[in-house]
């Protein structure tokens, strides 16, 4: 600067960094030469503030071409908008850190949480020396301190640290970068995007460009060549920012001499000497400076002018921006600008992620298990197919929003669970180790999992449950019996037992009035027979005509009519809607109890809810600790699984209660095919099932918010109702299997008829062989076979005859019993005409029936021969003939071999003064 000034300038121009621009500050103003400082930074690397001091305006003859450092204040700016409130700012080497102390203090103000990194110019061996140091906790912190970040850096160590962070998995789609520095241009903004992943935030300097295409390389009466003035070109893409203020800055000199030639105010060159103490100033520097700032230039960087400060305030940045989801090589949109002025012009809100996520494919990690998710379809070949609860949310949300998904099973068939080296296996370890955008299924919301990945609001209340196995109803030959205990049944029967002895007590200490021809008689047989008859509403025979005796039959009866009705009732009860109450009926109920085991899934979330609050000593509820007893035996080998379906089968074919998520439970229970499974559990529902996604994914918010609206609006209800119907074919809650609505019963249900009917007619047929034998045994009293034939009148005549007389008659041979004297009431034939039409037999073949007065009951019942010597048939004026048949001993007639018939006539005899018509209570018909 001193060669220059002693050859003589007009104005010192200077491309410098903050360092020597102090210094030439000082020779300027002792000089009085006009300086025009344009700032430069070493290899692009982003400015600081310089902090020139301007203690008087009157000797600072110092002017800054390039704008004041905005960083800060943009900066500022776009976190405000994104609501980041914990990030990390990476610099490098050639950063002065204290150009944004501004910004550190203000943030600081506003609660952020702020951290500093610098990189070293070898990258690769800065980001290995953190894998060597850093154990898996702190790693897995220092991911999701890099999901937000500010690089503050020149373009082509940020390419460079781009892509080793990429590489070595530390960022994932879901970071958000955002990169600042004025010197970025179009070619430096493609080959970011096409390193990075996730969304990424540009910030960079831009200058006006004239939508006249002609007018682009003319500013005024100076004319630019085309290699600078044209955007595309690669050169001017390739220069540098201090390049282009260079050219400004030489174009606004030339003005300014221009003018002052003009006015006639030249001023000759200054010849100085600075070493001298001595040596004067330039006379011409102040009105040189003053022509310098009043000037002004339309160039290459836009409008080139002065403020009264010294400094251009014409600055303009262009924020450029990127969505979530996108592959590498990605498109990259505007999204605003910002000045000075105005401040920040355009929205930063990611628009596409609020309204829309048309293009983004999400990889999905997920864990089968029904009915959340399950596979629908399994084709050789091709990408297996899902269905599910999850999945049909999934699917809703996709549809919303408009993204796309790939699905894929977790390598372990695990949810996750931290591990001794704190990291995470299963679904939560796809998760944080970004290998998947999301994961669904029968996903839990526990405090250990948010500390790992985020959640969004939960789609279905969650409860723990019991899957136990329906008691197996045992076949009862006897379920007809169960209406009433086997103590009633013993009272009902001494019951009738006594009551009819008492009957027979009554009757026997007052002897009722027999009619004539009664066929019953009083025995306590009959007796016997009579109240079991009327017990069951069969009636019966037994005269009852004493007043004791009716009134113990009307008590008898009334009782016999409670009994019954009460057996019916309950009858049908039990064998419509019979149901044996199973010993457990919730989680206290299985705690308390030791002969069914019980267990889990290892290592799952139901494992440690159980475990946390069966050894926390302040848990109120004895429950937990003793489920945890009986879980954790063996270490927890004894009674737990390692997946879900092996403790369902092991439910369904051993002695075995399995505790798993409720809704998981009662979906089994439905669709199970023999309805073999009951469900019980806790009503309270303390946590939820979400969808869970890497540690501040920005899908959280947008898939909370269309959740909330699925559930308002009552699309959620009916994707429940899809898999857990209100009607299910089995019943979730009855320990054993139930009739539905009015079913047909079984045969099973009548076992117990049909055995009694059985042995009923086993033990008559075998009274009725012992019968048979002992009548064999006494067979003469028994007429045999051969003189078991048809019989004609006369024959029947002669028999009689030589019964009723003294005489010793060879018909004598035949036995009483051949005759059979059968009462027949005629009370309700009180004429004689009504009589005559009875015994009129001419025209049938049948009997022949004749009336004995009661006169002579006796006398027809001891059959003496004086005064049975003749049977009144009545005035019978003709002859009466009929086949008679033989009467057996038991009062049935049985057709004989011999089919004889003869026709015998009958003359009519003295009815021994007797009339029939007066009296015609009593008959007898042979």
């Amino acid at each position: 600067a001193c060669d220059l000034m002693n050859q003589g300038i007009l104005a010192l121009v200077s491309s410098i960094g903050c360092t020597s621009a102090g210094s030439l500050q000082s020779l300027a103003d002792a000089m009085h030469i006009p300086h025009l400082f344009i700032q430069r930074s070493p290899a692009g690397t982003p400015r600081s503030g310089c902090g020139l001091t301007r203690s008087n305006r009157n000797d600072d003859y110092t002017l800054s071409v390039r704008p004041p450092v905005y960083l800060n204040d943009v900066i500022l700016r776009v976190v405000t908008e994104y609501a980041w409130q914990k990030f990390i700012i990476f610099y490098d080497n050639d950063y002065d850190i204290r150009g944004i102390q501004e910004f550190l203090d203000k943030v600081s103000q506003q609660g952020m949480d702020v951290a500093l990194q610098k990189v070293e110019s070898n990258i690769n061996k800065m980001i290995t020396g953190l894998f060597a140091t850093m154990r898996i906790e702190e790693l897995n912190r220092y991911r999701d301190t890099l999901r937000r970040a500010i690089l503050i850096m020149n373009p082509s160590t940020a390419k460079s640290f781009l892509t080793e962070v990429v590489e070595t998995n530390l960022v994932a789609f879901d970071c958000h970068w955002i990169i600042i520095n004025e010197e970025i241009n179009d070619v430096d903004v493609q080959e970011l995007v096409r390193r990075s992943i996730g969304r990424l935030t540009i910030i960079r300097q831009t200058f006006p460009v004239p939508q006249n295409i002609s007018q682009r390389c003319f500013r005024g009466n100076h004319r630019i060549s085309s290699s600078l003035c044209d955007p595309k070109d690669p050169f001017s893409q390739s220069m540098e920012i201090s390049n282009l203020y260079i050219y400004d800055t030489v174009l606004l000199l030339a003005n300014a001499f221009h003018k002052k030639l003009e006015d006639r105010k030249w001023h000759s060159m200054a010849s100085l000497t600075c070493i001298r103490k001595n040596s004067k100033p330039w006379q011409g520097g102040r009105s040189m400076l003053e022509t310098i700032k009043k000037g002004g230039v339309n160039g290459l960087t836009g409008e080139l002018e002065f403020a009264e400060n010294g400094g251009n305030p014409n600055v303009h940045f262009e924020i450029l921006g990127t969505n979530y989801g996108e592959d590498l090589g990605r498109g990259i949109r505007k999204l605003g600008c910002w000045n000075p002025v105005t401040g920040l012009n355009g929205s930063l809100t990611d628009r596409k992620l609020e309204n829309n996520m048309r293009g983004v494919v999400l990889r999905v990690v997920t864990v089968l298990e029904e009915p959340f998710v399950m596979v629908s379809e399994n084709v050789l070949g091709k990408p297996k197919k899902y269905q599910g609860f999850s999945i049909d949310v999934l699917e809703a949300l996709a549809t919303y929003l408009g993204f796309k998904y790939e699905i894929y099973v977790a390598p372990d068939h695990k949810y996750g669970s931290p591990q001794d080296d704190g990291s995470w296996n299963g679904l939560i370890g796809e998760l944080v180790f970004k290998r998947a955008d999301i994961g669904i299924s029968a996903l839990t919301i526990t405090p250990d999992r948010e500390n790992v990945v985020d959640f969004t609001t939960r789609y279905m209340d969650y409860s723990v449950g019991v899957l136990l196995r329906k008691a197996e109803k045992t076949v009862d030959m006897f379920a007809c019996l169960a209406p009433f205990d086997l103590s009633l049944w013993a009272c009902i029967a001494g019951t009738v037992l006594l009551v009819g002895l008492l009957v027979y007590l009554l009757n026997w200490l007052n002897p009722p009035r027999l009619q004539m021809g009664s066929m019953t008689s009083t025995t306590l047989y009959n007796s016997m027979w009579f109240v079991y008859g009327s017990f069951v509403q069969q009636g019966g025979e037994v005269p009852y005509t004493t007043l004791a005796t009716r009134l113990m039959m009307g008590a008898w009866w009334l009782f016999a009519l409670i009994v019954i009705s009460s057996y019916t009732a309950n009858l049908a009860a039990f064998l419509t809607i019979t149901r044996i109450e199973n010993s457990i009926q919730s989680l206290q109920d299985l705690s308390r109890q030791t002969d069914i085991p019980y267990g889990t899934v290892l290592d799952s979330a139901v494992y440690e809810h159980v475990r946390v609050k069966g050894m926390n000593p302040f848990e109120r509820d004895s429950m937990y600790s003793q489920m945890w007893r009986m879980i954790n035996r063996s270490n927890g080998s004894e009674n737990n699984v390692l997946e879900s379906t092996a403790g369902i089968q092991k439910v369904k074919y051993g002695n075995y209660a399995f505790v798993w998520d409720a809704a998981v439970l009662e979906y089994v229970a439905i669709n199970d095919a023999e309805c073999s499974f009951y469900t019980v559990g806790n009503t309270v529902a303390d946590r939820g099932y979400g969808i869970a996604l890497q540690h501040g994914s920005p899908y959280r918010d947008v898939f909370s918010q269309r959740i909330l609206e699925l559930q308002q609006n009552g699309d959620m209800d009916v994707l429940k109702h899809k898999w857990w119907p209100k009607n299910g074919q089995c019943d979730l809650y009855s320990s054993v299997d139930t009739k539905q609505k009015g079913g047909a019963l079984d045969i099973k249900s009548f076992a117990g008829v049909f055995c009694i009917l059985a042995a009923g007619i086993v033990l008559s047929c075998f009274i009725a062989m012992l019968e048979t034998w002992w009548n064999k045994r006494k067979g003469s009293r028994v007429p045999s076979k051969e003189d078991d034939k048809e019989i004609d009148l006369e024959h029947l005549h002669r028999r009689v005859n030589s019964l009723c007389t003294d005489d010793d008659s060879p018909h004598k041979q035949f036995s009483t019993s051949s005759i059979d004297l059968t009462p027949l009431d005629i009370d309700t034939l009180p004429t004689r005409q009504a009589l005559e039409q009875i015994s009129d037999f001419r025209n049938t073949h049948i009997t022949t029936t004749t009336f004995i007065p009661e006169q002579i009951q006796t006398l027809s019942r001891t059959l003496s021969a004086k005064a049975a010597s003749g049977f009144s048939f009545g005035s019978v004026p003709e002859h009466r003939t009929g086949p008679f048949r033989h009467r057996a001993p038991n009062g049935g007639f049985f057709r004989s071999p011999i089919k004889t018939m003869s026709s015998i006539p009958y003359q009519p005899t003295p009815t021994l003064g007797l009339n029939i018509g007066s009296d015609p209570d009593r008959g007898t018909s042979i």
